[in-house]
């Protein structure tokens, strides 16, 4: 006996053995009951889900001669008995991937004129229509329009985009959905029930998920199966067969990772290696079981899982024992570890990191600063290395520590240098002032800061730059300090370069500027035009505040003006801007006639 394949062999025949698609059969039926057809249908949606198999029982029931109550076709007439032994005449298949020109569609076209000879309609299922040229399309249009009273056009595509919207406002579209893993389970035993097969659901569940929502892709696989478990479908010689990686792995990884058992997992994503699996396709696996935890966590959510019963009893035990915070860190870690898998040089490296970070979600803190785990934030360890080497001292110590000079940069002049250090300080508060550090609380610059806390921009937190010896600590006993340019210059950079990064725009702009101090304690902003002056107006109060803070000069007030035409300075090109560096040194220009040089 000649062996047929199950996807033929169980092609549905009626709408009723239709899987998964029952809105869109009922709709068809009752469309036959009724009488009330259109000229032109679109059936489209993925592969193997039934659409040229719906064509096909749709065109039946058409022309049955006595359709049942249901709208199903009889299979007794001769037009139904005709069509089942592949005879009919008034059932046309046509292939566009292979006959898309216009030659083709008008040969289809002067068939259109010739009538039925039994039933009432001429049917034309036009497969894969979105093969067919532009050309083709632009003939078939004022047929598909308008064609004879006789005449059906039912079409089939996987790619509903590549149709034209001409041809898309002449149908009635169906779309047609993707089969379930419920559905797909539930089929595949019918088929093995009927050829004897026996099975576990498990293993039926693996095939199902490897079809990717197509019944000829699970057909396919289920036969590939009975032939390689002959004739007893398990759930190891599935996954070995069709070299998917056990999901008890996953159960087993999620386990170690709660039990803070880093070793464990790296024993176990070696033997996955070994095997010949990807770690990428590890970490892809995981996510995906680890969202599945985070479903079956909530009654509501249960239904998401679309896996067998047994396994989804498996995800329940386990979501009890996991913390939801667990969940959402894993997975943040996970899909962080996918974006970067592919630009990885050392991606077995990237994966260990990734399943020592998942290991360590749970692990509860530790006092040293290498206690192995992920890393910390640079905030905290400045604040834990500080709280470390903050000296113990007494009240009346801390009272005679106070320094009797303000603080500023210190690198301006050898004289100044001599001037400070010259100053009367007393024993206590020299050696006070080497041993105590300065508390940092963070690095770059707040501007939410100064516009939550009006005039006192260090409440709730002052933040500085790092390396700067112009450190904003006693700003409110100082408030008439001395600057120069040389600092003005510094801090204006500095503040640049801390400002948050939707002021980037305007930043790159101000990192251009010079500002200049043109009656002391009033700095000057020279602008290029209007609309950056407005930009920088809205943000004034923030600069002048910042300013004053690191400038120790609360008396400071800013000035913004847009630069006159002669004050402008002119952008140089490459070429000019060489021309004028040869002037100032003849060496360059020798240089470059020596060497044969081309400016680039």
């Amino acid at each position: 006996m000649e062996y047929i394949v199950s996807a033929r062999k169980y092609r549905p025949l009626s709408f009723d053995t239709v899987v998964g698609q029952a809105a869109l059969t009922t709709t068809l039926k009752n469309a036959v009951k009724s009488g009330k057809l259109a000229h032109a249908y679109l059936f489209c949606g993925p592969r193997g889900v039934g659409k040229t198999t719906c064509a096909r029982i749709f065109a039946k029931a058409i022309n049955c001669q006595h359709p049942t109550s249901e709208g199903e076709a009889c299979n007794e007439c001769e037009s139904c008995q005709s069509f089942n032994e592949q005879r009919s005449l008034n059932i046309f298949e046509l292939d566009a991937a292979s006959n898309n020109s216009v030659e083709h569609i008008k040969t289809l076209m002067e068939q259109t004129r010739i009538p039925p000879q039994l039933g009432k309609y001429k049917v034309f299922i036009i497969d894969e229509v979105h093969m067919l040229s532009t050309a083709a399309f632009n003939a078939f249009l004022k047929t598909l329009e308008e064609p004879p009273a006789h005449v059906i056009f039912i079409l089939a595509t996987t790619e509903k985009h590549k149709i034209l919207p001409t041809i898309l406002s002449r149908c009635q579209i169906y779309d047609f959905e993707r089969m379930t893993i419920r559905n797909t389970i539930d089929h595949l035993k019918h088929v093995a029930q009927q050829e004897g097969i026996t099975f576990e659901e498990q293993a039926l569940a693996v095939i199902a998920e490897k079809a990717d929502g197509g019944m000829r892709d699970a057909l396919s696989i289920f036969d590939q199966a009975a032939s390689f478990c002959q004739g007893n479908i398990t759930y190891e010689k599935v996954i070995e067969d069709l070299n998917v990686l056990d999901s008890e792995n996953y159960f087993k990884i999620i386990d170690l990772s709660i039990d803070n058992k880093v070793s464990d997992i790296m024993v176990l994503l070696n033997s996955v290696i070994n095997k010949g699996f990807d770690g990428g396709l590890l970490i892809q696996g995981l996510a995906k079981h680890v969202r599945n935890v985070l479903m079956a966590r909530d009654p509501q959510t249960l239904p998401l899982l679309e896996v067998s019963d047994q396994m989804r009893e498996r995800y329940q035990e386990q979501a009890k024992r996991c913390q939801i915070t667990f969940l959402y860190d894993a997975l943040k870690l996970m899909n962080q570890c996918d974006i970067n898998y592919r630009q990885s040089s050392n991606k077995r490296l990237l994966v260990e990191l990734t399943l020592i970070e998942i290991a360590q979600i749970t692990q509860p803190a530790e006092d040293g600063v290498s206690a192995g785990r992920k890393p910390r934030r640079l905030k905290s360890l400045f604040k834990t290395l500080i709280q470390q080497q903050k000296p113990k001292t007494t009240a009346p110590q801390v009272a005679a520590a106070k320094p009797a000079v303000s603080t500023k940069k210190l690198s301006e002049s050898p004289s100044k240098v001599k001037e400070i250090t010259s100053q009367s300080v007393t024993p206590t508060a020299s050696a006070a002032s080497s041993t105590s550090k300065i508390p940092l609380s963070g690095i770059g610059f707040s501007w939410s800061n100064l516009r939550n806390n009006g005039d006192n921009p260090t409440k709730g937190g002052t933040q500085i730059v790092p390396g700067s010896t112009s450190l904003p600590i006693g700003h409110n006993k100082v408030t008439e300090a001395q600057f120069s340019q040389a600092d003005l210059e510094y801090q204006w950079m500095s503040m640049c370069n801390r400002m948050p990064q939707k002021y980037s725009g305007i930043a790159t702009r101000m990192k251009n500027m010079a500002p200049t101090i043109t009656e002391f304690p009033t700095v000057e902003v020279m602008v290029d035009n209007e609309l950056i002056k407005q930009e920088i107006e809205e943000i004034q109060g923030n600069i002048s505040k910042t300013l004053q803070l690191y400038l120790h000069n609360n008396n400071l007030k800013l000035a913004i003006r847009v630069a006159k035409q002669k004050e402008k300075q002119k952008v140089l090109s490459r070429k000019e801007q060489f021309d004028e560096m040869a002037e100032k040194n003849p060496a360059v220009k020798k240089l470059q006639q020596v060497l044969d040089l081309e400016l680039a």
